[in-house]
Protein backbone atom coordinates (compact mmCIF):
# COMPACT_ATOMS: atom_id res chain seq x y z
CA UNK A 1 0.00 0.00 0.00
CA UNK A 2 1.05 3.22 -0.96
CA UNK A 3 1.96 5.96 1.60
CA UNK A 4 -0.56 8.33 0.48
CA UNK A 5 -3.03 5.45 0.64
CA UNK A 6 -2.40 4.87 4.03
CA UNK A 7 -2.50 7.64 4.92
CA UNK A 8 -5.81 8.21 3.09
CA UNK A 9 -7.12 5.23 5.52
CA UNK A 10 -6.57 6.87 8.40
CA UNK A 11 -8.09 10.15 7.51
CA UNK A 12 -11.15 9.18 4.87
CA UNK A 13 -12.75 6.01 6.58
CA UNK A 14 -16.15 5.14 5.34
CA UNK A 15 -17.99 7.62 4.36
CA UNK A 16 -21.81 8.40 5.47
CA UNK A 17 -22.94 11.53 3.73
CA UNK A 18 -24.79 12.78 6.68
CA UNK A 19 -21.33 13.29 8.42
CA UNK A 20 -20.45 16.55 6.97
CA UNK A 21 -19.42 20.25 6.98
CA UNK A 22 -23.57 21.32 8.54
CA UNK A 23 -23.29 25.28 7.54
CA UNK A 24 -26.93 25.62 7.72
CA UNK A 25 -27.93 29.42 8.29
CA UNK A 26 -31.32 31.50 8.13
CA UNK A 27 -29.86 34.51 6.73
CA UNK A 28 -26.88 35.06 4.10
CA UNK A 29 -27.29 38.59 3.75
CA UNK A 30 -24.41 40.22 6.16
CA UNK A 31 -25.18 43.76 5.29
CA UNK A 32 -29.43 42.93 6.03
CA UNK A 33 -31.49 44.00 9.08
CA UNK A 34 -32.44 40.64 9.98
CA UNK A 35 -28.68 39.25 9.93
CA UNK A 36 -27.67 42.33 12.04
CA UNK A 37 -30.57 43.08 14.03
CA UNK A 38 -30.74 39.04 14.91
CA UNK A 39 -27.47 39.62 16.09
CA UNK A 40 -27.70 42.44 17.93
CA UNK A 41 -30.74 41.01 19.90
CA UNK A 42 -28.43 38.31 20.87
CA UNK A 43 -25.30 40.47 21.62
CA UNK A 44 -27.60 42.37 23.98
CA UNK A 45 -28.89 39.44 25.85
CA UNK A 46 -25.41 38.41 26.96
CA UNK A 47 -24.64 41.50 28.10
CA UNK A 48 -27.88 41.64 29.80
CA UNK A 49 -27.87 38.54 31.71
CA UNK A 50 -25.58 36.34 34.16
CA UNK A 51 -24.64 34.10 30.96
CA UNK A 52 -21.84 32.35 32.96
CA UNK A 53 -23.57 28.81 34.06
CA UNK A 54 -25.62 27.91 30.53
CA UNK A 55 -29.55 26.61 31.46
CA UNK A 56 -32.15 25.58 29.13
CA UNK A 57 -33.95 28.36 30.18
CA UNK A 58 -31.06 31.16 28.53
CA UNK A 59 -31.92 29.63 25.14
CA UNK A 60 -35.71 29.48 25.79
CA UNK A 61 -35.78 33.00 26.76
CA UNK A 62 -33.64 34.32 23.54
CA UNK A 63 -35.59 32.47 21.54
CA UNK A 64 -38.84 34.20 22.54
CA UNK A 65 -36.64 37.84 22.04
CA UNK A 66 -35.51 36.92 18.83
CA UNK A 67 -39.57 35.14 17.52
CA UNK A 68 -41.07 38.84 19.27
CA UNK A 69 -38.95 40.79 16.83
CA UNK A 70 -38.37 38.55 14.02
CA UNK A 71 -41.43 35.70 14.03
CA UNK A 72 -40.82 32.92 12.17
CA UNK A 73 -43.02 29.80 11.36
CA UNK A 74 -41.83 27.41 13.51
CA UNK A 75 -39.39 27.08 16.82
CA UNK A 76 -36.98 25.43 14.35
CA UNK A 77 -36.20 28.57 12.13
CA UNK A 78 -35.75 30.47 15.31
CA UNK A 79 -33.44 28.16 16.87
CA UNK A 80 -31.48 28.19 13.20
CA UNK A 81 -31.32 31.92 13.14
CA UNK A 82 -29.52 32.18 16.57
CA UNK A 83 -27.52 29.31 15.88
CA UNK A 84 -25.86 29.94 12.60
CA UNK A 85 -24.08 33.08 14.53
CA UNK A 86 -22.48 30.39 17.05
CA UNK A 87 -21.34 28.86 13.22
CA UNK A 88 -20.13 31.50 11.73
CA UNK A 89 -18.05 32.52 15.29
CA UNK A 90 -20.05 35.76 16.35
CA UNK A 91 -21.18 34.10 19.38
CA UNK A 92 -19.67 31.60 21.69
CA UNK A 93 -21.01 28.01 22.70
CA UNK A 94 -23.50 28.46 25.27
CA UNK A 95 -23.98 32.13 24.94
CA UNK A 96 -21.06 32.57 26.91
CA UNK A 97 -19.40 35.29 24.73
CA UNK A 98 -19.11 37.13 21.61
CA UNK A 99 -16.12 37.24 19.44
CA UNK A 100 -13.73 40.52 19.88
CA UNK A 101 -14.96 42.08 16.51
CA UNK A 102 -18.59 41.51 16.61
CA UNK A 103 -19.54 44.86 18.30
CA UNK A 104 -17.06 46.74 15.85
CA UNK A 105 -18.88 44.11 12.98
CA UNK A 106 -22.33 45.75 14.40
CA UNK A 107 -21.49 49.27 14.56
CA UNK A 108 -19.28 49.18 10.91
CA UNK A 109 -20.63 52.50 8.68
CA UNK A 110 -19.71 50.89 5.49
CA UNK A 111 -20.11 47.50 3.70
CA UNK A 112 -16.08 47.09 2.85
CA UNK A 113 -15.72 47.34 6.59
CA UNK A 114 -18.37 44.82 7.26
CA UNK A 115 -16.37 42.83 4.92
CA UNK A 116 -13.56 42.79 6.68
CA UNK A 117 -14.47 42.16 9.76
CA UNK A 118 -16.78 39.16 8.98
CA UNK A 119 -13.76 37.66 6.76
CA UNK A 120 -11.74 38.17 10.21
CA UNK A 121 -14.43 35.92 12.23
CA UNK A 122 -15.59 33.97 9.79
CA UNK A 123 -11.47 32.59 9.39
CA UNK A 124 -10.58 32.88 13.17
CA UNK A 125 -13.27 31.60 14.79
CA UNK A 126 -16.10 29.77 12.85
CA UNK A 127 -17.15 26.09 13.52
CA UNK A 128 -19.90 24.96 10.59
CA UNK A 129 -20.69 21.67 13.19
CA UNK A 130 -21.09 24.16 16.69
CA UNK A 131 -24.29 24.89 17.96
CA UNK A 132 -25.61 26.98 20.92
CA UNK A 133 -25.85 23.51 22.66
CA UNK A 134 -23.16 21.39 20.67
CA UNK A 135 -19.41 22.47 20.66
CA UNK A 136 -16.83 22.19 18.31
CA UNK A 137 -13.61 23.03 17.98
CA UNK A 138 -12.96 22.69 13.75
CA UNK A 139 -12.77 25.93 12.02
CA UNK A 140 -13.59 24.29 8.15
CA UNK A 141 -13.20 27.66 7.17
CA UNK A 142 -9.38 27.84 8.41
CA UNK A 143 -8.77 24.25 6.44
CA UNK A 144 -10.19 25.17 3.18
CA UNK A 145 -8.09 28.50 3.39
CA UNK A 146 -4.91 26.54 4.17
CA UNK A 147 -6.04 23.91 1.39
CA UNK A 148 -6.32 26.71 -0.90
CA UNK A 149 -2.41 27.59 0.45
CA UNK A 150 -1.23 24.24 -0.38
CA UNK A 151 -3.08 23.87 -4.05
CA UNK A 152 -3.08 26.98 -5.61
CA UNK A 153 -6.78 27.07 -6.33
CA UNK A 154 -10.12 25.16 -5.51
CA UNK A 155 -12.50 24.34 -8.13
CA UNK A 156 -16.40 23.84 -7.23
CA UNK A 157 -15.91 20.27 -7.42
CA UNK A 158 -12.73 20.44 -4.99
CA UNK A 159 -14.84 22.96 -2.58
CA UNK A 160 -17.59 20.15 -2.52
CA UNK A 161 -15.24 17.23 -1.84
CA UNK A 162 -13.81 19.28 1.27
CA UNK A 163 -17.02 19.54 2.84
CA UNK A 164 -16.84 15.30 3.52
CA UNK A 165 -13.60 16.10 6.01
CA UNK A 166 -13.39 15.27 9.09
CA UNK A 167 -10.73 17.84 9.28
CA UNK A 168 -9.78 16.47 13.24
CA UNK A 169 -8.11 13.62 11.87
CA UNK A 170 -5.86 15.70 9.69
CA UNK A 171 -3.73 16.93 11.80
CA UNK A 172 -1.35 18.90 9.25
CA UNK A 173 -4.54 21.42 8.98
CA UNK A 174 -5.06 20.70 4.98
CA UNK A 175 -5.13 18.49 2.13
CA UNK A 176 -2.80 18.12 -1.03
CA UNK A 177 -3.90 17.69 -3.85
CA UNK A 178 -3.91 13.56 -4.02
CA UNK A 179 -5.77 13.48 -1.01
CA UNK A 180 -8.18 16.41 -2.34
CA UNK A 181 -8.78 14.14 -5.00
CA UNK A 182 -9.58 10.90 -3.33
CA UNK A 183 -12.45 13.30 -1.33
CA UNK A 184 -13.78 14.36 -4.85
CA UNK A 185 -14.07 10.52 -5.77
CA UNK A 186 -15.98 9.93 -2.73
CA UNK A 187 -18.14 13.28 -3.35
CA UNK A 188 -19.04 11.77 -6.59
CA UNK A 189 -19.80 7.89 -5.39
CA UNK A 190 -21.93 9.30 -3.26
CA UNK A 191 -24.03 12.49 -5.10
CA UNK A 192 -23.00 14.56 -2.31
CA UNK A 193 -23.89 17.77 -4.19
CA UNK A 194 -27.30 17.02 -5.05
CA UNK A 195 -27.91 15.63 -1.36
CA UNK A 196 -26.82 18.56 0.24
CA UNK A 197 -27.26 21.12 -2.48
CA UNK A 198 -28.29 23.33 0.46
CA UNK A 199 -25.57 23.71 2.30
CA UNK A 200 -22.78 23.80 -0.47
CA UNK A 201 -25.32 27.04 -1.85
CA UNK A 202 -24.31 27.85 1.78
CA UNK A 203 -20.94 27.68 1.64
CA UNK A 204 -20.23 29.67 -1.79
CA UNK A 205 -22.21 32.44 -0.37
CA UNK A 206 -19.86 32.57 2.27
CA UNK A 207 -17.01 32.10 0.64
CA UNK A 208 -17.92 34.79 -1.62
CA UNK A 209 -18.02 37.49 1.31
CA UNK A 210 -14.38 36.76 2.46
CA UNK A 211 -11.73 39.31 1.71
CA UNK A 212 -8.75 38.40 -0.53
CA UNK A 213 -10.25 35.10 -1.49
CA UNK A 214 -12.11 35.43 -5.26
CA UNK A 215 -13.71 33.19 -7.94
CA UNK A 216 -13.00 33.38 -11.43
CA UNK A 217 -14.34 30.75 -13.91
CA UNK A 218 -15.76 29.19 -11.51
CA UNK A 219 -12.30 28.67 -9.86
CA UNK A 220 -11.38 30.16 -5.64
CA UNK A 221 -7.81 31.77 -5.95
CA UNK A 222 -6.71 34.22 -3.75
CA UNK A 223 -7.05 37.53 -4.91
CA UNK A 224 -3.44 38.46 -5.81
CA UNK A 225 -2.30 34.92 -7.33
CA UNK A 226 -5.55 35.33 -9.54
CA UNK A 227 -4.46 38.83 -10.68
CA UNK A 228 -1.23 37.65 -11.44
CA UNK A 229 -2.80 34.91 -13.61
CA UNK A 230 -5.63 36.55 -14.86
CA UNK A 231 -3.96 40.54 -14.98
CA UNK A 232 -5.79 43.32 -13.13
CA UNK A 233 -9.06 43.15 -15.16
CA UNK A 234 -9.79 39.51 -13.57
CA UNK A 235 -12.86 40.80 -11.93
CA UNK A 236 -14.54 41.66 -14.92
CA UNK A 237 -14.18 38.23 -16.23
CA UNK A 238 -17.51 37.39 -16.93
CA UNK A 239 -18.37 33.46 -16.05
CA UNK A 240 -21.21 31.41 -17.90
CA UNK A 241 -24.75 30.80 -15.39
CA UNK A 242 -23.72 27.96 -13.77
CA UNK A 243 -26.49 25.59 -14.46
CA UNK A 244 -26.14 23.54 -10.84
CA UNK A 245 -26.08 26.63 -8.73
CA UNK A 246 -29.30 27.86 -10.92
CA UNK A 247 -31.06 24.66 -10.06
CA UNK A 248 -30.12 25.53 -6.39
CA UNK A 249 -31.29 28.86 -6.79
CA UNK A 250 -34.80 27.59 -8.00
CA UNK A 251 -35.40 24.77 -5.85
CA UNK A 252 -34.62 27.53 -2.60
CA UNK A 253 -37.23 29.80 -4.10
CA UNK A 254 -40.01 26.48 -4.35
CA UNK A 255 -38.97 25.33 -1.42
CA UNK A 256 -40.57 28.36 -0.13
CA UNK A 257 -43.28 28.56 -1.75
CA UNK A 258 -43.75 25.06 -0.72
CA UNK A 259 -43.42 26.74 3.08
CA UNK A 260 -45.73 29.53 2.75
CA UNK A 261 -48.33 27.92 0.61
CA UNK A 262 -48.30 24.08 0.58
CA UNK A 263 -47.07 24.25 -2.79
CA UNK A 264 -44.83 25.61 -5.63
CA UNK A 265 -46.73 28.32 -6.87
CA UNK A 266 -46.65 32.01 -8.89
CA UNK A 267 -46.45 34.16 -5.41
CA UNK A 268 -48.18 36.91 -7.24
CA UNK A 269 -51.14 35.22 -8.82
CA UNK A 270 -50.77 32.28 -6.49
CA UNK A 271 -51.50 29.85 -9.38
CA UNK A 272 -49.59 26.14 -9.65
CA UNK A 273 -48.75 26.72 -12.87
CA UNK A 274 -47.07 23.60 -14.58
CA UNK A 275 -43.72 25.77 -15.50
CA UNK A 276 -42.74 28.58 -13.16
CA UNK A 277 -39.91 30.80 -13.67
CA UNK A 278 -36.93 31.67 -11.09
CA UNK A 279 -37.05 34.97 -11.94
CA UNK A 280 -34.08 37.50 -10.78
CA UNK A 281 -35.25 40.93 -9.14
CA UNK A 282 -31.35 42.64 -10.05
CA UNK A 283 -30.40 40.56 -13.10
CA UNK A 284 -28.20 37.95 -13.34
CA UNK A 285 -26.14 39.86 -16.40
CA UNK A 286 -25.68 42.63 -13.19
CA UNK A 287 -25.10 40.53 -10.44
CA UNK A 288 -22.41 39.29 -8.90
CA UNK A 289 -22.71 35.74 -8.20
CA UNK A 290 -23.51 36.28 -3.92
CA UNK A 291 -26.42 38.28 -5.86
CA UNK A 292 -26.90 35.73 -8.65
CA UNK A 293 -27.62 32.99 -6.68
CA UNK A 294 -29.39 34.28 -3.70
CA UNK A 295 -33.06 33.24 -3.20
CA UNK A 296 -33.83 36.73 -1.70
CA UNK A 297 -33.07 38.12 -4.95
CA UNK A 298 -35.54 36.43 -6.78
CA UNK A 299 -39.80 35.51 -7.20
CA UNK A 300 -40.77 32.39 -8.51
CA UNK A 301 -43.48 33.89 -11.32
CA UNK A 302 -45.56 32.60 -13.78
CA UNK A 303 -44.21 33.05 -17.25
CA UNK A 304 -46.84 36.25 -18.04
CA UNK A 305 -46.03 37.59 -14.32
CA UNK A 306 -41.90 37.15 -15.80
CA UNK A 307 -41.83 38.53 -18.93
CA UNK A 308 -44.01 42.06 -17.45
CA UNK A 309 -41.06 41.93 -14.61
CA UNK A 310 -37.99 41.00 -16.05
CA UNK A 311 -36.39 43.54 -18.21
CA UNK A 312 -35.83 42.12 -21.82
CA UNK A 313 -32.56 43.20 -24.21
CA UNK A 314 -31.50 46.10 -21.43
CA UNK A 315 -35.08 47.88 -21.55
CA UNK A 316 -36.59 48.74 -18.37
CA UNK A 317 -39.46 46.05 -16.94
CA UNK A 318 -43.18 46.82 -16.93
CA UNK A 319 -43.93 46.25 -13.82
CA UNK A 320 -42.16 46.67 -10.14
CA UNK A 321 -43.53 46.03 -6.70
CA UNK A 322 -43.62 48.74 -3.86
CA UNK A 323 -41.94 47.53 -0.40
CA UNK A 324 -46.30 46.45 0.54
CA UNK A 325 -46.19 44.17 -2.49
CA UNK A 326 -48.38 46.65 -4.77
CA UNK A 327 -47.94 46.98 -8.32
CA UNK A 328 -46.25 49.89 -10.26
CA UNK A 329 -47.01 50.11 -13.82
CA UNK A 330 -44.84 51.07 -16.53
CA UNK A 331 -46.02 54.32 -18.43
CA UNK A 332 -45.29 51.89 -21.51
CA UNK A 333 -48.08 49.41 -20.39
CA UNK A 334 -51.68 49.26 -22.30
CA UNK A 335 -54.23 50.47 -20.04
CA UNK A 336 -56.41 47.02 -20.44
CA UNK A 337 -53.03 45.38 -18.81
CA UNK A 338 -53.07 47.40 -16.03
CA UNK A 339 -56.55 47.37 -15.01
CA UNK A 340 -56.28 43.40 -15.27
CA UNK A 341 -53.59 43.29 -12.94
CA UNK A 342 -54.24 46.60 -10.43
CA UNK A 343 -55.78 44.42 -7.73
CA UNK A 344 -52.59 41.85 -6.92
CA UNK A 345 -50.53 42.62 -5.11
CA UNK A 346 -47.32 40.29 -3.22
CA UNK A 347 -48.52 38.93 0.32
CA UNK A 348 -45.95 40.04 3.24
CA UNK A 349 -44.89 36.82 3.84
CA UNK A 350 -42.55 36.84 0.98
CA UNK A 351 -41.30 40.51 1.46
CA UNK A 352 -38.17 39.81 3.72
CA UNK A 353 -35.85 42.61 4.31
CA UNK A 354 -33.58 41.46 1.84
CA UNK A 355 -35.84 40.98 -1.06
CA UNK A 356 -36.75 44.37 -0.27
CA UNK A 357 -33.53 45.91 -0.75
CA UNK A 358 -33.42 43.95 -4.41
CA UNK A 359 -36.84 45.38 -5.03
CA UNK A 360 -35.68 48.80 -4.22
CA UNK A 361 -32.63 48.44 -6.97
CA UNK A 362 -35.69 46.96 -9.67
CA UNK A 363 -37.52 50.08 -9.08
CA UNK A 364 -34.99 52.17 -9.66
CA UNK A 365 -35.12 51.18 -13.48
CA UNK A 366 -38.67 51.37 -14.08
CA UNK A 367 -39.53 54.51 -16.67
Amino acid sequence: MSYIKKILKKIMPQQNYEDYWRITVEYTNIHGERFNGTLQLIVDYIDNNDVSIYTSKLFDDLQNIVDAKYPKADKGSIRKSINQFIKLGYINYELKSYHQYTKPFLEAKTKRRRHELFSRILYSNSSLNRSVTENSDTNEINFLIKTLEEVGKLTKKDIEALMLVNISDVKKGYLNSSELNEYKREAKSIDFKMRKYNQVAYLFNFLNKLNDVVFVNDELYFEEDAKHVFGDDYKDKKTARDPYLHRIYKVQLQEECEEIYGNSMCVLEQLSYPILIASHIKSFIESNENEAYDPNNGLLLSRTIDSLFDGRKGKPPYISFNDDGTIIFSERLAEDVKEFWKDYQLENIVLNDERKEYLAYHRALMN
